[in-house]
């Protein structure tokens, strides 16, 4: 994940998967994981942010909660979330 301040009030996501990870349909299911997982929990996160996640070749096997738990996991890591 790379996270830079957009000087907006709202978040940009992009989600890059490489062709390393799969076919397109894999491709395609893993990014909407991602950003499902982004959308449930956008309120947690801080705004004014781009937000880059690359998926690697492991996150092929991952069901949505060790996408979503991932996600939440490497924001953390960011410190772009919410003080709640």
């Amino acid at each position: 994940m790379y996270v830079l301040e957009n000087g907006l009030e709202s978040n940009r996501v992009g989600i890059s998967v490489s062709k390393k990870v799969g076919n397109s349909v894999v491709r395609h299911h893993l990014t909407r994981l991602i950003r499902e997982s982004y959308r449930l929990r956008e309120e947690m996160f801080n705004s004014g942010l781009d937000i880059v996640v690359i998926a690697r070749v492991s996150a092929k096997e991952a069901g949505f909660h060790e996408i979503e738990s991932a996600l939440m996991h490497l924001a953390g890591l960011h410190k772009i979330l919410n003080k709640i």
